[in-house]
């Protein structure tokens, strides 16, 4: 699996109705709600005093729509790419969260991995070709910081791949994935 060689920028997209409602989205287009669409702005006026030089989306609407409304607004040019798009929960798609969890005697979300039906994209491949990605770009761009718009699942799985542990990630709220040496941080940009 490929590690990038250096620190980079991430965001999940604002929020859809299928979030608000608690259900997989994974590769089911879903646009922005209007609370998402001020999310995206909200999460333009903060990143203002960053400095980044490149918005790189994901594919799914909710996420360029939400690096759309911040490449705009910082003047920077957005990058659309396959590398990093949501999951593929497949037959959970549009099924409640909430709901697999109780019929699973899940308790926290990150055990929703272990039942993950059999035709969705397996787990591993998701940080696999995530990291592929940020390390592409990174490469691509070897002096510029990289802000990469992408889905929850997608930025949990490369905090597991890079640091062991998922983070508490929320919709439209920028994180700075930081490495020292061999060590891998997620911290929320303030």
């Amino acid at each position: 699996m490929a590690t990038p060689s250096r620190s980079f920028l991430c965001l999940r997209h604002g929020v859809t109705d299928w979030n608000r409602q608690g259900r997989f989205q994974g590769r089911t287009d879903v646009p922005l709600n209007d609370e998402g669409i001020s999310q995206a702005h909200a999460a333009a006026d903060r990143l203002r005093k960053l400095s980044f030089d490149h918005v790189v989306a994901s594919p799914l609407v909710r996420a360029r729509q939400t690096a759309e409304i911040i490449a705009a607004a910082a003047g920077k040019p957005l990058e659309v790419d396959d590398g990093i798009i949501e999951c593929d929960f497949g037959s959970l798609e549009g099924a409640s969260i909430a709901e697999t969890m109780k019929a699973h005697g899940l308790r926290t979300v990150e055990d929703l991995v272990s039942v993950l039906p059999g035709d969705r994209e397996p787990w591993p491949s998701i940080s696999a070709r995530a990291l592929s990605c940020v390390s592409r770009w990174l490469d691509r761009h070897p002096r510029a910081m990289v802000l990469f718009v992408c889905h929850d699942a997608v930025m949990q799985a490369m905090s597991e791949a890079l640091r062991g542990r998922w983070f508490n990630n929320s919709h439209g709220t920028p994180f700075r994935f930081e490495r020292t040496g061999d060590v891998w941080s997620v911290d929320e940009v303030s």
